[in-house]
């Protein structure tokens, strides 16, 4: 508790006692005027403490933007403060990163190092410490880090610990190791190194970047259909001497496949893919698990071998692995064909060995305070010219508007923190670009007191980009865009002629004799012919319009915008004079011609790729025409010949699903009231459409082999019912139509009695084929033998639809069937139609003349039956009589079937 320094004695007696009042004032006074200034101390203390907490917890703040590991050693050697990238770096949390010793996140071969490192830097034997080395994570997985390191100096200079700022640099040492692979195989290259030793260092190599890994390179041979190995360092002797001349493929290991198909072969597990079923026990004796085959293709597409990459664990690669497979087999084929290595592929990679940033400190304005080195070193504006400006306007390059400012001030404010890419201009006026984040530091009350930046140059990275942009989309020896980027062309022409209703015309050109040329003088010529060739082809075309080089001597134009189809004639012309025209090239002058395919859009109304498809096959009938000119694509023929195969492949799925049954209708007779034998009608029980009758599909296939196999089928299946009918008690004959193809097959007679030998109980004289006219009438001398072999195996014979061929009387003799069938058509009208009956009349007349029997179709009442009778004809079918029906109806119709009563009188 504190005392009155405020109080007082007032004493106005003597002279003593007033002198030790006075003192005693004084006194009070001194005491009052101590505490006062005890006071001022104690508050100037809690003001520096209040100070020191906010300036630690700007600087906690600032250490956790940035994206770089920043972390204090102690004189002992363990970690004392982490930031939040450190943590993210290792996958510690930062708590359990606190006290940890340093050397303990070293990886082991480096770990000694990196300890007496830190002993150097503790003892001040050195100022500073820059180090590239290998770290472990939480999970045991390496990275690669590079480590900034100081010494902490307390204020009498005494040494505290250590600074140490790293960064994860494991992107840049992977791309520093292929960069370095590459300038060791082109090195090898250029000193005129065998293709065999620069093959075996592409594979050693390899193999170090991936120490889990075993490689090989294998070329085919100049037959190109059996690989040989010559590049394996690592592969067991076996098992090269093994697979060594083995044939390419489909399912001949990863490699044959991948040599076979030009495509990559991904086996994730030999022991169970059916791949490597013929060399499964040979790799399990090596103890390979898994192979990845990539071919190697020369420019103009030819498989030359393959890269593989072999494990000793199943798995499959990831994105990473299969760019690298692909890298590799491109530069292998550098290697192959290192005479066109220099014009065909340009090495360009930008690699990051440090990964610094710039920083930037500005004020709750945006007025800058404070910049690093690096800083400088990206910008080149010096700190002191930097303090005091407004980043956007010390740094603008113009590429970014008022707009673009002011989204990512609405961001900040927002969210507290915004990255993203910024074209910003150097103090030399060169624009680049930076990866930046900037984060808004607030204090403890939360208000906003600063932002940072923290930014990268990544100019070499965009660059890096762009290159394999174009090497992506555009092709490498004529520069001309390639299959991608014809694809995405030909997709915004489709929408752009969708939006303005204009056409689009597709064109696929192929050169005439370019092959020749490359016999005879070489890959070296053909490759300058074919950019000079592209040159003058791309000048051709008009403005907006698309020449790309899709492989070989292949090339697609697209022309977009056409007033009308005869618009791209001129165009057509002008390719076919610019590819005709001779080259000079040297001594030679060479000549050859283009073939083109033309297709339209939206007359020809179907997607890109087979608009492409179209053209192709246009360009084709343009070559088989005589070559140096265009075909127009036929899209109302290619619809119908699609719409032809589509049926033809819809019967024989039909035929393999048991789709197909069998109808009878029965025949009788009038007179009598006998049942005397079926006609079996074939019908197609859709799953989609339903019950089909037979025009609705036996048209489609009438001239197709099909239409044997479905008619044999027929044939079977009405034999198979008979045998059934029989084992019920029913003999009842059955009769089948016989197709015009199947009836002059030359091994008719040979193929039925194969047939009928399949059903021995059914008696062969209760088979009645029925033929039509015309179709007997194409080759009468080959029916005529056909007919009478199976005659002479008691199959009856009868000729169907009578009266609707065209010379009937005149080769009736020729056709020994044993009955007539009056066609339906005459028999439904003869009530009515005078004409029809005199035809019926006569049919059944000849039928009489010729000693055959006659029946009639189309028997639909019981007035047609009773004419029928009046005019001696009594067999009959028809609707009158019976509709088809289903083979299990018949026997209960048959046992109720009664003759009608006007017939009989």
């Amino acid at each position: 508790m504190r005392g009155r320094y405020d109080a007082r004695i007032h004493l106005q007696s003597d002279n003593e006692l007033a002198e030790l009042g006075a003192h005693f004032n004084a006194m009070a006074q001194a005491l009052e005027n101590d505490a006062a200034q005890r006071l001022q101390s104690e508050q100037a203390t809690e003001k520096a403490v209040a100070d020191l907490a906010a300036r630690e917890l700007l600087l906690q703040q600032i250490l956790d933007t940035s994206s770089v590991g920043i972390f204090l050693i102690n004189l002992e050697g363990r970690i004392t403060h982490v930031n939040r990238r450190t943590a993210e770096m290792f996958h510690w949390t930062i708590a359990e990163l606190t006290g940890k010793e340093y050397v303990d996140l070293v990886a082991p071969p480096q770990r000694e190092i990196g300890r007496n490192r830190m002993l150097q830097l503790l003892a001040g034997e050195i100022p500073l410490s820059e180090v590239e080395r290998r770290y472990w994570r939480a999970d045991g997985s390496e990275f690669w880090g590079h480590l900034s390191g100081r010494r902490m100096l307390a204020v009498d200079g005494q040494t505290v610990g250590l600074v140490a700022v790293m960064a994860d640099i494991t992107d840049s040492k992977r791309a520093e190791e292929r960069q370095q692979h590459h300038n060791r195989v082109l090195k090898c290259l250029a000193d005129k190194v065998s293709m065999q030793a620069v093959l075996e260092t592409m594979v050693l190599d390899v193999q170090a970047m991936q120490p889990t890994s075993l490689c090989s390179i294998l070329l085919l041979d100049a037959q190109g259909q059996h690989l040989h190995h010559v590049a394996a360092p690592s592969l067991p002797v076996f098992f090269i001497q093994a697979l060594d001349g083995a044939a390419i493929g489909m399912g001949v290991g990863s490699c044959g496949t991948a040599a076979f198909t030009g495509k990559v072969a991904i086996v994730e597990d030999i022991a169970t893919h059916p791949w490597w079923i013929p060399f499964r026990d040979l790799a399990q004796q090596a103890g390979l698990a898994a192979c990845w085959s990539q071919p190697i293709l020369s420019a103009q597409g030819r498989v030359l071998g393959t890269f593989a990459i072999y494990h000793r664990t199943p798995g499959g690669p990831s994105a990473a692995d299969i760019e690298l497979i692909e890298d590799e087999a491109r530069l292998a084929a550098l290697v192959i064909e290192k005479s066109h290595a220099d014009s065909r592929l340009q090495l360009a990679a930008s690699v990051f060995s440090h990964a610094r940033e710039g920083i930037i400190i500005s004020d709750a304005a945006g007025i800058i305070v404070e910049v690093n080195a690096t800083f400088t070193e990206i910008t080149g504006y010096t700190r002191e010219e930097a303090v005091g400006q407004s980043p956007p306007k010390l740094l603008k390059s113009g590429h970014q508007g008022r707009e673009f400012y002011e989204n990512r001030h609405r961001v900040l404010q927002e969210k507290g923190y915004w990255t993203g890419e910024v074209w910003n201009r150097r103090k030399s006026g060169e624009v680049f670009a930076e990866m930046l984040t900037i984060s808004a530091v607030r204090d403890a009350a939360g208000e906003l007191t600063n932002y940072v930046a923290l930014f990268t140059d990544i100019t070499p990275l965009k660059e890096h980009q762009r290159q394999l942009e174009h090497i992506a989309h555009f092709d490498a020896l004529t520069g001309l865009p390639n299959r991608v980027l014809l694809a995405d062309r030909m997709q915004q022409a489709l929408t752009q002629s969708q939006r303005r209703g204009l056409p689009v015309a597709v064109l696929y050109l192929d050169l005439d004799g370019f092959k020749a040329v490359n016999d005879t003088h070489g890959h070296g010529v053909g490759d300058e012919l074919l950019v000079a060739l592209a040159h003058r082809m791309k000048g051709a075309l008009r403005n907006g319009d698309t020449l790309a080089r899709i492989g070989g001597d292949e090339f697609v134009a697209v022309l977009v915008d056409l007033e009308s189809v005869g618009d791209a004639q001129p165009v057509l012309q002008r390719l076919l004079q610019a590819a005709a025209d001779p080259v000079d090239m040297g001594s030679n002058s060479l000549q050859v011609s283009a073939s083109i395919g033309v297709t339209v859009y939206p007359q020809d109304g179907v997607e890109a790729d087979l608009l492409l498809r179209h053209a192709d096959q246009a360009m084709y009938v343009a070559k088989q025409a005589g070559k140096n000119r265009y075909h127009l694509f036929d899209v109302a023929q290619d619809t119908a010949v699609k719409t032809q195969r589509e049926s033809l492949q819809h019967v024989a799925r039909g035929l393999q699903r048991n789709e197909f049954v069998l109808y009878y209708q029965p025949k009788v007779n009038m007179a009598s009231g006998a049942v005397i034998g079926v006609e079996a009608l074939i019908r197609w029980q859709h799953p989609e459409r339903g019950l089909l009758a037979p025009a609705a599909f036996l048209p489609l296939i009438e001239d197709h082999p099909i239409s044997v196999t479905l008619g044999e089928w027929v044939i079977a299946a009405a034999l198979g019912q008979m045998t059934q009918w029989r084992a019920q008690g029913l003999d009842v004959a059955v009769s089948v139509n016989i197709g015009a193809r199947q009836l002059q097959l030359n091994d008719f007679a040979a193929r039925l009695t194969q047939l009928l030998a399949q059903y021995p109980n059914v008696p062969r004289q209760r088979l009645e084929l029925e033929i039509l006219e015309t179709s007997a009438l194409q080759d009468i001398t080959q029916v005529f033998q056909s007919i009478l072999a199976c005659q002479a195996m008691g199959v009856r014979f009868a000729l169907d639809d009578f009266g609707t061929g065209y010379s009937s009387l005149t080769h009736l003799r020729h056709l020994p069937a044993e009955v007539i069938k009056i066609d339906q058509s005459f028999v439904r009208d003869m009530l009515e139609d005078q004409d029809d009956l005199a035809i019926v009349k006569g049919v059944i007349g000849l039928a009489s003349a010729f000693h055959r029997e006659v029946i009639a179709e189309g028997v639909e009442t019981a007035e047609h039956g009773r004419l029928l009778l009046e005019l001696g004809c009594e067999q009959a079918q028809g609707f009158g009589i019976a509709r088809p029906m289903p083979a299990q109806e018949l026997p209960d119709w048959v046992r109720s079937w009664q003759v009608k009563a006007i017939w009989t009188v």
